[in-house]
């Protein structure tokens, strides 16, 4: 079974920065794509960055080019957040999604929390 362990949430000030990591527990065939997600209690989970094998990155308009998302190999994804805000406070969550030639699936982590105090 494959274990996502994200790192680096914490508590900081508006306009500071944090680097968030995923580290997968072992090796995972067929990764398409990677990202993060985030999540305030009562509100559905939303996407904030993705990263395709071929290193092809999308972005939610929120982030307004404040975050970075990028890899150093098929089992790690890391967002970089600068110019953070308080509306950015969020358990923040790793997706990394396979297709094989016999199945496809999501893996997801436990969250790290983000808070953004003003």
């Amino acid at each position: 079974q494959v274990q996502l362990v994200e790192s680096g949430g914490g508590l900081v000030q508006t306009g500071e920065s944090l680097r968030l990591s995923c580290t997968a527990s072992g090796i995972i065939f067929g990764i398409s794509d990677m990202g993060w997600y985030r999540q305030v209690p009562g509100k559905q989970r939303e996407l904030v960055a993705t990263i395709t094998s071929g290193s092809t990155t999308n972005y939610a308009d929120f982030v307004k080019g404040r975050f970075t998302i990028s890899r150093d190999n098929a089992n790690t994804v890391y967002l970089q957040m600068n110019t953070l805000k308080p509306e950015d406070t969020a358990v923040y969550y790793c997706n990394v999604n396979t297709n094989t030639r016999f199945s496809s699936r999501a893996y997801w982590g436990k969250g790290t929390l983000v808070t953004v105090s003003s």
